[in-house]
């Protein structure tokens, strides 16, 4: 009874003690606190980017807008991109940035560029085109005149033409071989996809189902030009494709080498060019994958090098591709990579880096190695923040990190958007591009869904038109372009942006 009588007193003394405490104390200066939340401010991704009177209007609506778009009863960029594609489509952020000028695509691959729907469409009703059904619950496609040759672990052959003619719901048959080119999914993701080997597995799979129809020669050429059409009309001005330069074959069974598919696709740019001027072009970034031995790599660093040489124009330089996780680590090849530097020949690299979340194994050091071969930009880098010295060195050379939100959440590297390892890197004003990498097998067309996640994602509230101002300018500065080139594009850009401000500054 005595202690519960002393209570008050207690009470008493705290509250006197602590209205001695504010006086001398006393709570921080405003000023000094509104210095530091605009200093934070000023040194995010787009933090130093004057806005013009009319930039300044569309950008408080765009503030409006994401408000609304953070306080919904579902947030987009915490949800799996199968699940939120739907809602992103109906936001009115979505909607604006469709129509933004975004500059280019830096990190796009060449049989994953082209929504897969027009594979289904349009290839696959050619003529003499043939599939089969493997034992691993995929398809294979080959045009041939007559019967082809069976495949190993297929089953017989069949000509989609008289398929189709058989086939009651041809709808059904097309939705059937459309689910087996792209790994995106009606059902629950996490369901469908459990592991990262799972969603790896299928992906691989899909480009395996893929790979007879888009190395069809008539295909290739369609298909590419309909992978520039598709960027172009998401408002992509310019794209570099990693491009693995496979064996073309035409219908004769006839085949062409990587210096004729490389001549293929400047002939088609420069065609597509042609017939949209207001379109600044693309450059290929050669590839071979990361399983390949040291005897194969040394030969296909040799006829990089020549390709580099033969077609200055739509060569931009080389790279490797693969699961990081499982491939070979750069430094496995360090004699091969060292090739160009020792003939003193120019072989730009643009190497996949820190696409892992294994940390301390020896994959997890291709990003200080990709620094040691002075790459020129780092493709994903999700795990850059980890490495303190690569990520100063990245910054200090300018060497810019691909970002591809949309395809490091489906491959399972982060759940929740907000969550992306981008988000720290852009809030200090790291060196950052946003790119799709393969939009065909994700359902995201084009460029905005990744910048959608981006824009509301990594940045939340603090993002601004400012940030995606400078991401597009980004695009454009960490090219593969000559400086004069970058000039010229900017040019081009600026127009388009300050028309774009004035059609929705409103």
């Amino acid at each position: 009874m005595a202690f519960e009588l002393q209570r008050p007193h207690v009470a008493v003394a705290c509250l006197l003690v602590m209205h001695y405490l504010a006086g001398v104390l006393s709570i921080p200066d405003p000023r000094k606190r509104e210095a530091l939340i605009q200093q934070e401010a000023s040194m995010q991704t787009g933090g130093q980017v004057v806005l013009s009177d009319a930039e300044q209007r569309l950008d408080s609506l765009l503030f409006k807008m994401k408000q609304r778009e953070v306080l919904g009863a579902e947030f987009p960029p915490a949800l799996h991109f199968f699940k939120a594609r739907d809602l992103i489509r109906t936001s009115p952020i979505f909607s604006l940035l469709q129509k933004m000028p975004k500059g280019g695509a830096l990190h796009v691959h060449d049989f994953s560029m082209t929504d897969p729907e027009w594979l289904v469409k349009n290839a696959t009703y050619r003529p003499h085109c043939y599939m089969c059904f493997t034992d691993k619950h995929s398809i294979r496609f080959i045009f041939s005149p007559q019967w082809p040759e069976p495949l190993p672990r297929c089953s017989d052959w069949n000509l989609l033409e008289n398929l189709r003619a058989k086939t009651i719901n041809t709808t059904e048959l097309d939705d059937s071989i459309l689910r087996n080119l792209t790994i995106f999914t009606d059902q629950d993701p996490e369901t469908a996809y459990p592991s990262q080997d799972v969603v790896w597995d299928v992906f691989e799979q899909s480009f395996y189902a893929l790979w007879g129809l888009v190395t069809y020669a008539p295909v290739f050429r369609d298909y590419y030009y309909q992978g520039l059409t598709e960027f172009y009309m998401d408002n992509v001005m310019y794209l570099e494709l990693r491009a693995l330069l496979p064996e073309i074959y035409e219908l004769d069974g006839s085949t062409h080498d990587a210096a004729w598919t490389l001549k293929t696709y400047q002939d088609v740019t420069r065609q597509f060019t042609d017939d949209h001027p207001d379109f600044y072009g693309a450059r290929i970034i050669f590839t071979i994958h990361r399983g390949v031995n040291i005897s194969r790599m040394n030969g296909v660093v040799e006829t990089a090098m020549k390709l580099q040489k033969d077609f200055p124009d739509i060569m931009a330089g080389f790279d490797l591709v693969g699961r990081e996780d499982l491939g070979r680590p750069l430094w496995y090849f360090r004699e091969a990579l060292s090739l160009p530097t020792d003939r003193g020949v120019t072989l730009p690299f643009f190497f996949h880096a820190g696409e892992t979340d294994l940390e301390g194994t020896e994959v997890d050091q291709n990003l200080l190695d990709a620094l040691l071969f002075n790459t020129s930009r780092i493709g994903h880098g999700f795990a850059l923040p980890r490495h303190p010295v690569a990520k100063e060195i990245s910054r200090n050379r300018g060497v810019a990190v691909e970002v591809c939100p949309i395809s490091n959440q489906v491959m399972m590297l982060v759940k929740d958007l907000r969550n992306h390892p981008a988000a720290a890197l852009m809030s200090e004003n790291h060196p950052v591009v946003i790119s799709s990498d393969d939009p065909g097998m994700f359902g995201a067309s084009g460029l905005s869904y990744d910048f959608y996640e981006a824009f509301v994602g990594f940045g939340g509230l603090r993002s601004h038109l400012g940030s995606l101002k400078q991401l597009a300018i980004n695009s454009i500065r960490y090219s593969s372009l000559t400086p004069n080139q970058q000039e010229k594009a900017l040019d081009l850009w600026q127009r388009k942006w300050d028309k774009f401000v004035s059609e929705n500054s409103f």
